[in-house]
């Protein structure tokens, strides 16, 4: 690391959990975020000041003025801007040394199938339930963590799903693909500005500990959080021996 690294970075290198190997290691990973609206905000921006030395954020969509209650990546002067670049301008406005990559499209499956395995850990940030599925089948076909979160409302939940882990489940032995869901939009919807940031902070928080090698992930815990009461609650999620998606399947190391 430079000198100006080494500052930058100084209030974690203190943390013994991470020191100067966790953090280089940081500084060598790959993050891919998908979807760039209020979970992907602060997970972008929280793994650019952190130093993750790549990051590909995925978006397909525009920033609109109705955004801007709680996206705090972007900004008014980039309202109708795709919202993955206006990302990158966020993230370099707080740390030009990360490599931000922004990709304008709706990924799916072929293009999860180039994105995901470069990746060193895949966060999810995405807001309709096939993404969600199409993601998760990526990431247990490349055995790549996944840490995936969800808001809508009051109401939000966050979990991490490794297939690299022969204990943790995927996301689709807690949400079976086949299972009718009633898809929930902000825009009809609404959400509590606070609650995407609290989510996406933990997101982050999630990924930066599993690139770093620090403490315990949420595989194979799922947390909710009451945003009405801030009561949080917690499951112990177990992988389905009849999951479309991992059952039968070979673990990776």
């Amino acid at each position: 690391m430079t000198d100006e690294q080494l500052l930058r970075y100084s209030r974690h290198i203190l943390l013994d959990e991470i020191g100067v190997e966790g953090q280089q290691r940081l500084l060598q990973a790959h993050a891919l975020v998908i979807g760039a609206g209020g979970l992907g905000s602060p997970v972008a921006l929280y793994l650019g000041t952190a130093g993750v030395g790549r990051i590909t954020i995925v978006d397909n969509d525009v920033v609109d003025l109705t955004n801007l209650q709680r996206q705090i990546a972007h900004a008014t002067d980039r309202i109708g801007h795709p919202k993955a670049e206006s990302a990158r301008t966020a993230v370099a406005a707080i740390n030009p040394d990360v490599l931000v990559r922004p990709l304008v499209l709706k990924a799916d499956a072929q293009d999860l199938d180039e994105l995901v395995p470069p990746a060193d850990v895949v966060i999810d940030c995405s807001d309709n339930f096939a993404t969600r599925q199409a993601i998760n089948r990526a990431c247990f076909r490349h055995g790549k963590p996944l840490v995936a979160g969800a808001a809508i409302r009051f109401d939000a939940q966050i979990s991490v799903y490794d297939p690299r882990d022969a204990a943790s489940p995927c996301y689709a032995c807690v949400f079976p693909p086949d299972q009718e869901l009633e898809e929930t939009r902000c825009a009809v919807m609404g959400v509590f500005a606070p609650l995407v940031g609290i989510i996406g902070a933990m997101q982050a928080s999630e990924a930066l500990r599993l690139l770093a090698g620090v403490g315990r992930s949420l595989a194979g815990r799922l947390q909710m959080l009451d945003g009405r009461s801030m009561e949080w609650s917690e499951l112990r999620i177990h992988r389905n021996p009849h999951c479309p998606v991992c059952a039968g399947r070979s673990q990776h190391a």
